[in-house]
């Protein structure tokens, strides 16, 4: 007797977890019919990203390189999205077929940002991509069709529009991004400029400083919270931090950038009560540096935090260049009392061997891990098997993107120790925090 589909599950791609076709049509025609008719049109913005090359990664290095190329591509656009975009707003992001992906946005956007949106979501999807077999690194280049929904577009129109500028790119190969009205919206800035702009708001410290709750799961206390940065630029609007350091990558200032980040975070948490703790980022040009563990300690002592209410977030992506080197520099840390936690673990490739040869405290599960294992038992049963491997390293797990009570209790009974999302608080300035953690 043939299984019928599963209605929660069948609303996602199989191989990436976004929403499929029909699930974006849904959300589009759904966000239409509920706006308000006394007010302006539903404003929203769409793209198609569409990725070259992807067949020719299937051929060269077999198909599961390129579906783990194209889930990891899903991650980057949701991850993109969720720092990018307005908390407020609603937005979707959806596998339409093959290498092709639309990210729609609910949310009032001059066609500057959108354009500029665009530019810094390709710099993100054509980062290399670690290979799992081994050997060299895989690239995509995306390219991007853009469009402002009117009031007369429904979701094919939609699709249809987006569709034929995406050809049109990809026959002309002069440019990468276009708008379906044939014009290309004059960017509010380049990329020097950008460049420029950055090194001025950190000398003059415009570079804002969030800081996102944490939360343990034993008792729901507030145990400390994770610095995040933001910029809000004045002509193409607020930039969250992948782009901000995507930014800095091109100035060759990370490092100047990083260390500014650090310094800041930790003199407005020393008015914090002793018992919290502060997590900060660390980037590959951190560990780069021969010096940085030495430094990293001199300035935190100088402001006066003790190192050992300091974790260390790494991504996978500072591993891949020399991990013996990142090594070494980490063991250095650690002679420090400071903590190390390996962060957005279950996105990308998930390379296990970190866990054996570094010296990780803490595994930070990304977002993604926890979108579908209230309704999905696959999803439960491969968090369950991160939360066994954790408990048997004795390693402490801390879940990001709880957005729901069930979410909550689910990570709790699953024997996690602490948890971060909006379930019970956004990032939010020094200030309010500094108020949250000592009412």
């Amino acid at each position: 007797m043939a299984t019928l589909p599963d209605p929660a599950t069948d609303r996602r791609d199989p191989l990436t977890g976004l929403a499929n076709p029909a699930h974006a049509r849904d959300a589009i025609v759904r966000w239409q019919r509920d706006w308000p008719r006394d007010t302006i049109a539903c404003p929203m913005h769409a793209m198609l990203i569409t990725l070259g090359r992807i067949d020719t990664v299937n051929v060269a290095f077999g198909e599961s390189a390129g579906d783990g190329a194209l889930v990891e591509i899903a991650q980057r656009i949701k991850h993109f999205a969720a720092d990018e975009l307005e908390s407020s707003s609603a937005w979707l992001a959806a596998r339409m077929s093959g290498g092709n992906f639309l990210l729609v946005a609910r949310q009032e956007c001059s066609r500057e940002r959108w354009q500029w949106l665009a530019e810094a979501l390709a710099d993100a999807i054509a980062m290399p991509i670690a290979n799992p077999d081994g050997g060299a690194s895989l690239r995509l280049w995306p390219r991007i069709a853009l469009m402002r929904v009117t009031e007369n577009d429904d979701p094919d129109r939609i699709f249809d529009r987006l569709s034929e500028v995406a050809t049109q790119i990809r026959g002309s190969n002069r440019r990468r991004i276009d708008w379906s009205t044939g014009e290309v919206a004059r960017a509010g800035r380049s990329n020097q400029q950008l460049e420029a702009d950055l090194l001025a708001a950190i000398d003059n410290n415009e570079i804002e400083i969030l800081f996102q709750p944490q939360y343990g799961l034993a008792d729901d206390r507030l145990i400390g919270a994770e610095a995040l940065a933001r910029w809000d630029h004045p002509i193409v609007g607020r930039i969250g931090a992948g782009t901000l350091f995507q930014i800095a990558d091109r100035a060759d200032h990370v490092a100047h950038l990083s260390r500014h980040i650090a310094r800041r975070s930790i003199e407005k948490a020393i008015a914090w009560p002793a018992h919290l703790k502060l997590s900060l980022n660390v980037t590959p040009a951190d560990l780069a540096a021969d010096n940085f563990a030495i430094d990293f300690a001199r300035m935190a002592e100088k402001v006066g935090f003790s190192l050992e209410r300091i974790t260390l977030e790494l991504v996978e992506q500072v591993l891949l260049a020399d991990l013996d080197r990142v090594g070494s520099v980490l063991d250095q840390l650690k002679l420090f009392g400071l903590q190390i936690a390996l962060d957005d673990f279950g996105a990308g490739f998930c390379n296990f061997r970190y866990l054996k040869v570094l010296p990780i405290d803490i595994i930070k599960l990304d977002r993604l891990m926890i979108d579908g294992v209230l309704e999905d038992e696959r999803d439960l049963a491969v968090f369950r098997a991160i939360v066994a491997m954790a408990a048997a390293l004795a390693l402490k797990v801390v879940v990001e993107g709880i957005e729901t009570e069930g979410q909550r209790d689910l990570v709790a009974r699953e024997g996690c120790e602490y948890y971060q999302g909006f379930l019970r608080a956004e990032p939010m300035p020094a200030d309010k925090f500094l108020s949250l953690a000592t009412n």
